[in-house]
């Protein structure tokens, strides 16, 4: 599956949850998102979930963005680094995120970075429309 299949059906997800939801205010829908809420009542959101398995370590996980809006890729490639493509990175290179290096590709790893999971963050880039604050992140538009 390709960066740009993943984000826009990853997208059509979180909208039918929103649907659901549409009768909460952002605060309950923000708390909705709780990666213990989301186990119980959106099964299917996450492959992770069928093992309440977490992407990150980190106990108050919130999976309202899952895919983070400082992510930047282009399936295409960016640009040249090192005899190799480059195809995605992070925009405000978090510290704690690091890169996958193969032989003629270079990827983001965003792993041990849990930015867009706290929900001082989700709160402060909230929009109903997932697509709207990840309207950055697909450079191969």
């Amino acid at each position: 599956m390709t960066y740009t299949e993943w984000f826009n059906a990853h997208g059509e997800k979180h909208g039918k949850i929103m649907e659901k939801l549409k009768d909460l205010s952002d605060d309950e829908v923000i708390k909705y998102f709780r990666f213990d809420n989301m186990v119980e009542k959106e099964n299917d959101f996450c492959p992770l979930y069928k093992d309440n398995k977490k992407c990150h370590d980190y106990e108050e996980l919130n999976c309202y963005l899952c895919a983070c809006p400082n992510f930047r890729f282009d399936v295409d490639g960016i640009e040249k680094q090192e005899d190799k493509t480059l195809f995605s990175y992070c925009s405000i290179d978090s510290k704690d995120g690091d890169q996958y290096k193969g032989d003629d590709y270079i990827h983001q790893n965003c792993s041990g970075c849990i930015v867009p999971h706290k929900e001082r963050y989700i709160k402060k880039h909230f929009n109903r429309n997932w697509f709207e604050i990840m309207k950055d992140v697909n450079l191969s538009k």
